[in-house]
């Protein structure tokens, strides 16, 4: 059954009217446009304890403390915020008078768009509740970048996320997929983006943060999202910000010592460069959304397998829906201007070079490599030897259309397009694909292919289909 859309005004009054709801409001930067929905619509002394607003720095600061960097628009602040007014209301009201009450508190620190139009805003919403009054809170804490033009325009449409997001929390937390998906009931999709969010608490102890991550692409909230080793999802802004950037696509289903000597061997090589600062770089694992569309609908299991062993080798991995490069490159950009670098076999090389995937540009390829190579970015090229009987191909005996010859050997001539030599050719001929195969189909062997440990890794947890270990674990 669908579920019923209503609108902030709705959802509001539905919230006041529950007697059993309650808790307060602490809104810095934009104005407290949440809170007002609740006032509007009617019923509001049963619900809200307390509502504020230290728009002024000093008042923020002698309240919440004052921040290292000095900054207000953070995940810190927020956390604070939600910190100190929680207890608050822990300690003013009697859980004697209040034994029913499920207590909750909403805050958010956002920066709107600047007058100049440069700076377009973002901001932190989080809410700390409780499902049944004897249970420990939870919290559901979320990063958002908006895109209207007008600060007005972006304040409403905050409010109406807030709004959201607490009707949400109190009716779908059992479901937190519907609860992230009526995020953005009544909001267009191209009014705010939400790069970031994580469920935590008792409530949401089976919440895999990782596949919330995935609905939020999937759901064209956001293009990109970043999760650490640990599998907490990790705000992109803060993770590249002046960062040198380093990033190896693929589909590691699952990952093999090619993947690993590609992003060893590539690695050495970027942080030689003159413009790389070791202590100031990030790491990537990219898989694209259309990779885990390969075969038709997502399988969350399938990428939470992947997930689980990258991140079991402390790697941190990029979920995007930039299947062309140069959009991945140009995100990267948004972040940084320091030098990044980009790992790609063979066979990605000469997709960069084919033309059907530029066609939605006016200037074609001309364009998107402009967009490129405009940034300061290098490409680290690993060989393909698919067989024994196969020739060893590079970047110097790739063959490239003779209408692109004189691009690529300028970017080879300038130093944009380098090979990876110090590579090792006995392992040329693992693919993840087959791989694969012999794991569902109980083969024998595919061990070797895999980089040390990940292999008991597969078999201790059942991953991609594994069925040796899950026959032993029932036994």
């Amino acid at each position: 059954m669908d579920r019923l859309i209503l609108n902030p005004a709705q959802k509001a009054l539905k919230i006041n009217l529950d007697p059993n709801i309650y808790g307060t409001f602490a809104e810095i930067g934009a104005g407290q446009e949440t809170v007002r929905h609740f006032f509007r619509a009617g019923g509001a002394s049963g619900t809200i304890a307390k509502a504020m607003s230290a728009y002024d720095k000093d008042f923020s600061d002698a309240i919440y403390g004052k921040e290292k960097d000095n900054r207000y628009v953070t995940e810190e602040r927020l956390r604070k915020m939600l910190d100190h007014e929680y207890k608050l209301m822990n300690d003013r009201l009697s859980r004697d008078k209040h034994p029913d009450k499920r207590f909750f508190t909403f805050a958010n620190t956002v920066a709107t768009i600047n007058f100049a139009k440069t700076f377009k805003g973002h901001g932190w919403l989080g809410l700390r509740f409780q499902t049944s009054p004897e249970k420990l809170p939870n919290e559901i804490i979320l990063h958002i970048r908006m895109h209207e033009n007008e600060a007005r325009y972006q304040q409403e449409t905050i409010g109406a996320m807030g709004v959201n997001l607490i009707h949400g929390a109190f009716h779908l937390w059992e479901d937190p997929k519907e609860l992230l998906v009526s995020l953005y009931d009544n909001i267009s999709r191209d009014a705010i983006e939400v790069d970031m969010i994580n469920f935590i608490g008792p409530d949401f102890e089976d919440v895999d943060n990782r596949l919330m991550s995935l609905q939020l692409i999937k759901n064209g909230f956001t293009d990109a999202v970043i999760f650490g080793p640990e599998g907490n999802n990790l705000l992109p802004a803060e993770l590249l910000y002046k960062k040198n950037v380093l990033a190896l696509r693929g589909s590691f289903r699952p990952v093999t010592k090619v993947n690993i000597d590609m992003i060893k061997k590539g690695y050495r090589m970027f942080v030689k460069e003159r413009k790389v600062d070791r202590e100031n770089l990030v790491v990537l694992f990219e898989i694209t959304l259309n990779n885990l569309l390969a075969e038709g609908e997502i399988d969350e299991q399938d990428f939470l397998d992947r997930a689980e062993i990258l991140c079991s080798l402390g790697q941190t991995v990029l979920i995007s829906n930039y299947q062309e490069y140069y959009k991945l490159v140009d995100y990267f950009g948004r972040f940084t201007s320091k030098r990044s670098g980009l790992i790609m076999g063979i066979p990605n090389l000469e997709e960069i070079f084919n033309e059907k995937y530029y066609r939605n540009l006016n200037g074609g390829i001309l364009e998107a490599f402009g967009k490129i190579f405009s940034k300061d970015i290098k490409i680290y090229v690993y060989p393909f030897k698919p067989t024994s009987k196969s020739k060893l191909t590079t970047s110097k005996n790739l063959k490239v259309h003779p209408r692109f010859r004189p691009i690529f050997d300028y970017l080879i001539y300038n130093g944009r397009i380098v090979d990876i030599e110090d590579f090792d050719e006995s392992i040329l001929h693992v693919f993840s694909r087959e791989v694969l195969s012999k794991i569902k189909n109980g083969e024998s062997g595919w061990e070797e292919s895999l980089p040390a440990y990940v292999d008991n890794i597969i078999k201790e947890k059942g991953l991609f289909g594994c069925e040796v270990v899950k026959e032993k674990a029932n036994n």
